[in-house]
This record gives C-alpha cells, sequence and structure tokens, in this order.
C-alpha cells in the first residue's frame, strides 16, 4: 500500500455524534490532519498507547484523491474521486477533550487502520458504512445523512489546501462510538467497496 501524502479528516459530520460527544454540528467543516505513519492495513494490530486511558473506534468512509484539486466546484472535486475505501480514525478521546488541538488524539502510529481501495466508486450520496465489534455492529451510517456531502468537503478543502493524487479524505463518523480494549476485535466496513479488520493489543 502506498502511503497518502496527507489524510484529511472531518470531524462531527454526523448530526448523532455530534450529539453524543456533546458537539453541535459546525457551519462549515471541521478539518484536521492525521499522520501517514498512523496508517495501518488489515490486519495489523491497533495499538493502545499507555499515556492513554480512553480510545476509542471511529468507522469512517475514506475517498482517494485522483486528480490535483485547488479551487475546485464540486462536480469537479466528484470526478476526482479515484476510490472510496473503509477506514478506522482511532482516537485517544482522553486527550482529544484535553488538547486544544488534535494532534496527539488522532496521530498514534496505527491509529488510521485503511482497506483496500474500491475503484468501485458508485454515487457518493448512496454510500454505507458499517462498523462491527467482536462481531456486533456498533456503527451504521449512510452519506446521505452527512451533513457535508462528500463533493462539498473536497470542494471546500481544496480552496484551503491543494488535494494531490493519492491524497486520504475521510469524512466523519456515525454515532456508535466507544471504547476499545486489548483483545477486540474492530472491523469497518463500506458496504460493498471496502472492509479493514484490526485486532486491539495494549502498548
Amino acid at each position: 500500500m502506498t502511503l497518502p501524502s496527507k489524510i484529511l479528516c472531518v470531524g462531527r459530520n454526523y448530526l448523532a455524534h455530534a450529539r453524543e460527544l456533546g458537539n453541535d454540528v459546525p457551519d462549515e467543516p471541521l478539518l484536521f490532519l492525521k499522520p501517514p505513519s498512523s496508517v495501518i492495513r488489515s490486519g495489523e494490530a491497533i495499538v493502545l498507547p499507555p499515556e492513554s486511558s480512553h480510545v476509542e473506534y471511529e468507522g469512517e468512509i475514506g475517498v482517494i484523491v485522483g486528480t490535483r484539486l485547488r479551487h475546485a466546484s464540486e462536480a469537479e472535486a466528484e470526478r476526482a474521486v479515484r476510490a472510496v475505501v473503509a477506514v478506522n480514525d482511532v482516537t485517544a478521546r482522553d486527550f482529544q477533550k484535553s488538547d486544544s488541538q488534535w494532534a496527539r488524539a488522532k496521530g498514534f502510529d496505527s491509529f488510521c487502520p485503511m482497506g483496500e481501495p474500491s475503484s468501485e466508486v458508485g454515487a457518493l450520496d448512496e454510500l454505507e458504512v458499517v462498523t462491527r465489534v467482536n462481531g456486533e455492529e456498533r456503527q451504521r451510517g449512510r452519506t446521505s445523512e452527512m451533513a457535508f456531502s462528500i463533493p462539498f468537503i473536497l470542494s471546500y478543502a481544496s480552496r484551503i489546501m491543494t488535494l494531490e493524487p493519492g491524497d486520504l479524505v475521510i469524512t466523519g463518523t456515525p454515532a456508535g462510538v466507544a471504547p476499545l480494549a486489548p483483545g477486540d476485535v474492530v472491523e469497518v466496513e463500506v458496504v460493498g467497496r471496502s472492509r479493514v479488520q484490526n485486532p486491539v493489543v495494549a502498548g
């Protein structure tokens, strides 16, 4: 797997998830970055860092940019999506709450499990993500439920930073996040497109 040059993420993009964390959906997409060094493949272990006492899964729909985007329209952004991929935006929730920015909460090694990308993109407004922990469904969300659509997110982001071919953009998590523990197995699936499954171990 070739690592993306950057991983751009969107926070609080599902109303129910924002509410479960006690937040409002922002008026504009809430963007943050994860480092490429956080990426692992399916089957590799999510390592719970000893510094954190509360690490949660966040199943998300990711898209991979296929062409350079700068000040792109939504139509241009939609055409630029090369692939869809299942992603787990693993988060140290205690650090997310204590820190004024999220680099530490989101950036630990192994905190971005990523499945095999699917070039069968289909309709971006009809994608569905499901998260299971130890075989039990915990999250289910559809792009039609997002506050900001994927083309809007890409267009918006392209007015801030150039999106390069191979960049990964992950688009927010639905409600149902909860802590992970050593021995868990967490699976994120973009239905019919991509899947990533990882064991959880103590660091």
